[in-house]
């Protein structure tokens, strides 16, 4: 079997702004993909000092620096608030960006970063990553073959309990860095994208309610959610549920989708990403990642043979692998884009404007 999914044609030069755990995980992507990592650029010219010499980077940079470069590809893993500002330098110098999500803390910029890109004939990706996962993309290719029938409702969720104390704090909680949203922008918006990308329908309305248990953290007030719970609308006119935590005790990564139609349910649980369950109602099976039983598309983002499990940093080592290739011409399926991207925050915002007006809202188009 031959790994289409790491094979872009020419390995680029990239640099990452951001220091933190994400930088982390895009460097070892960016490895994967034969990158020349060649500079970086964190919190401080120490800092980056120290990133470059343990993420294996040719040198340290300060931001503007790093512009400079006439860089191929800018990995932007900085604090939600410097996203839009950042792919709008690194696209005006030439580079292609991947920026973390989300791409902007409101639509009006996440719109200028996709309409720079246009006119400057450069591409960006988002990292929705979970789109990565063999058993996603197996999903997708049943219910995009009919085998579930009409889509009729979805049930989902995404819980994790990392700030489940009122002590537990991150740059996430402020909104003057994290933005207006924090549990929905940085897990639901995964979620929604999932959730669209494995049926081919888009959330037209929605209503949604929200909650912030600990008022204050660390002394400081929080000003952003801590869980969520969203009824949406489709256009295709299923409905769904969605619940969005940060305090689940027990949750670490707890990514669920369960998708049912007319013929099949399918449901799958990104703790269990080597599994997918698909339920008839004269019986149900447990599908296990197998390349030689899987769909095309599925198959080859299998990185090892079948009972040697695949994780989180395989299916980023994959999307960063799909990026570089889309750059360089190479067409590629499923990579979330910048305007991807932008829907991601459209969505947001709905959540928040029905929070706001305790109403059912619909969602602005791209």
């Amino acid at each position: 079997m031959v790994n289409v999914a790491h094979a872009a044609p020419q390995p680029p030069r990239i640099g990452i702004l951001g220091g933190g755990f994400m930088a982390r995980v895009h460097s070892r992507a960016a490895r994967s993909a034969s990158a020349a990592l060649d500079s970086v650029a964190a919190s401080n010219p120490s800092r980056s000092a120290e990133v470059a010499a343990e993420l294996g980077f040719a040198q340290p940079a300060a931001g503007a620096e790093l512009f400079a470069r006439s860089l191929d590809v800018i990995h932007i893993c900085t604090p939600n608030d410097v996203h839009a500002a950042q792919s709008l330098q690194a696209l005006d110098t030439g580079s292609n960006i991947i920026c973390e999500k989300p791409l902007a803390t409101n639509s009006v910029e996440a719109r200028a970063v996709l309409a720079r890109a246009e006119a400057a004939g450069l591409r960006g990706t988002v990292p929705f990553v979970y789109r990565y996962h063999p058993m996603v993309r197996e999903a997708r290719a049943r219910f995009r073959e009919g085998q579930a029938g009409t889509l009729l409702t979805v049930d989902a969720g995404y819980l994790q309990d990392w700030l489940l104390g009122s002590g537990d704090e991150n740059w996430r909680v402020e909104s003057e860095r994290g933005g207006p949203s924090r549990a929905f922008a940085d897990i639901g918006s995964h979620l929604v994208d999932l959730i669209e990308f494995i049926v081919g329908d888009r959330i037209s309305s929605l209503v949604a309610t929200t909650r912030t248990v600990h008022p204050r953290r660390g002394g400081a007030p929080v000003t952003t959610e801590d869980t969520v719970a969203v009824t949406v609308e489709f256009a295709g006119g299923a409905i769904g549920s969605l619940l969005v935590s940060q305090l689940a005790p027990g949750r670490k990564n707890g990514l669920t989708v369960e998708i049912a139609g007319t013929e099949a349910s399918m449901r799958f649980e990104q703790e269990q990403p080597e599994n997918l369950w698909f339920g008839r109602r004269a019986d149900s099976r447990l599908l296990v990642r197998d390349p030689d039983t899987l769909s095309a598309d599925a198959a080859r983002l299998c990185e090892v043979p079948a009972g040697h499990p695949q994780g989180y940093q395989d299916a980023f080592n994959a999307f960063v692998a799909d990026s570089y290739a889309l750059f360089a011409g190479e067409p590629r399926d499923g990579v979330p884009l910048l305007a991807d991207g932008l829907r991601a925050v459209l969505i947001t915002e709905a959540v928040l404007k029905s929070v706001e007006q305790r109403s059912w809202v619909e969602v602005e188009s791209l």
